[in-house]
């Protein structure tokens, strides 16, 4: 049974990585090189990584691929996507040059002003409060002078400051909420430094009021942070054509694919059990190009579920319209996003996607990013509404089941080459490697038959 250990963290990487074969591995040594098989070859590349988080032992890998042809707002560019789902790169790649010959994709960066909170409990006058506020707001500003200086010297800085009365949904309870820029970088300890200062400004001159009684003059301040939910940083990408110019190869006339696909969307936007595995292909997409640019991909998540919920309902992160002889589809999501600071100047990969894309600023990457959402969500509800889901799906899978019987190239290309035109499930796939191989077949497959 495994020990108890205080002090884990203090220990060097080697020792953790004893300690924990050690305790949790009947084969330690077997553990131990795999730990090390992982880390990179250039000790100082490694000692990089070792420090991104704390207790770390290895790396783990993620596939690292790209989608071409994303012709987005006339600019052309190929996408780094780092996400371990088989098809996603290539439904992406395959709208992408879909919409290629029909215009590509067209965004619109809605806002970019995102949002932190100075959350605290007041008992007093509201009336006395609201006051107050006014009366401090410069205040607030002059004191965070110092930490907005670089930010204001780029285009940013703090937008506005607001009073919340929250009370009515929670007893005493009061927001400071501010509004900000942040320009390239996404910001987070810049805001959270900001509210911070706020809170310890606010309770100063708070404490200086004649006519506030002691009781009124102490607030509690609960916390100080900034929210992932950001309704007020916004972009939009759409995809637009004559509805005759739609589909092409699908078997179905552009007319019922274009019904039939809106129909899809409809459906996702009224039904939270569609819009959820909707919404999770949408973030196929998306995830893929946070995660390879550095970005915080659960705080992007997080706001999307959110903004899906806006009105009062889980509901389609995507929209479509078929009108006067045009098909119109659109993806509109909050998208908090930075370009400088945290990993996109450490991390060699995250340096490399940036590069790729042509070192965007943070509006062009929000651009690049639902573009990301809105081709994958076209790929899959392309497939679903004509072929089924799972015969793409299933034919890119084949290989992860092939690896998984550990099957030789050759046997590999064999089989690939025999599903070329039936439908891949998992016991046919078995059954075809053991046929290949000349083996009986395993029982879960021979009760398939």
């Amino acid at each position: 049974m495994p020990q108890k250990i205080k002090g884990f963290s203090k220990l060097s990487k080697e020792a953790k990585i004893e300690w924990i074969s050690d305790q949790f591995f009947e084969k330690s040594e077997e553990a131990i090189d795999l730990l090390k098989k992982y880390w990179h070859q250039d000790p100082k590349v490694q000692k990089l990584h070792d420090e991104f988080i704390e207790n770390t032992l290895s790396n783990y890998y993620m596939p690292f691929g790209v989608a071409p042809n994303f012709m987005i707002d006339g600019k052309l560019f190929t996408i780094p996507m780092a996400i371990e789902e088989s098809s996603v790169v290539a439904a992406a790649a395959k709208s992408a040059s879909y919409w290629l010959e029909r215009g590509g994709f067209k965004t619109t960066i809605v806002s970019t002003k995102k949002v932190g909170h100075v959350h605290f409990i007041y008992q007093g006058n509201a009336d006395k409060l609201r006051a107050f506020f006014k009366q401090v707001v410069p205040k607030l500003e002059e004191d965070t002078e110092e930490l907005t200086a670089n930010m204001r010297a780029r285009g940013g800085g703090i937008i506005d400051l607001k009073l919340i009365d929250k009370r009515s949904e929670m007893e005493d309870y009061w927001q400071i909420e501010a509004l900000f820029e942040t320009c390239d970088s996404m910001g987070a300890n810049f805001i959270n430094s900001c509210l911070e200062q706020f809170s310890q400004t606010f309770q100063r001159e708070l404490k200086a009021q004649e006519n506030f009684s002691k009781a009124e003059k102490a607030i509690q301040v609960v916390m100080c942070i900034l929210s992932n939910y950001t309704p007020e940083c916004i972009v939009r990408s759409e995809v637009s054509c004559k509805v005759e110019e739609l589909n092409g190869d699908a078997g179905i006339s552009p007319e019922e694919f274009a019904q039939k696909f809106k129909r899809a969307v409809r459906i996702a936007e009224i039904e939270p059990y569609r819009a959820t595995t909707h919404n999770k292909g949408i973030m196929n997409g998306i995830d893929a190009v946070i995660i390879a640019t550095g970005n915080d991909f659960r705080a992007v998540e997080a706001a999307c579920h959110t903004y899906a919920s806006k009105d009062g309902k889980y509901s389609s992160l995507t929209h479509c319209e078929v009108k006067d002889g045009i098909f119109r589809f659109w993806i509109e999501v909050p998208l908090a996003l930075g370009t400088v600071g945290g990993l996109t100047r450490l991390h060699p990969m995250v340096k490399f996607s940036l590069d790729l894309l042509q070192q965007p600023n943070s509006e062009e990457l929000m651009s690049i990013v639902a573009s990301s959402g809105l081709a994958q969500n076209f790929a899959a509800l392309r497939a679903l509404t004509t072929t089924g889901i799972q015969k793409g799906h299933m034919k890119m899978h084949l290989l992860n089941i092939l690896n998984q019987l550990e099957a030789t190239q050759a046997e590999k290309d064999t089989i690939v080459e025999y599903f070329k035109d039936k439908v891949v499930s998992h016991s046919a796939a078995v059954n075809k490697f053991c046929e290949l191989r000349g083996i009986e077949k395993p029982e879960a497959v021979k009760k398939t038959k």
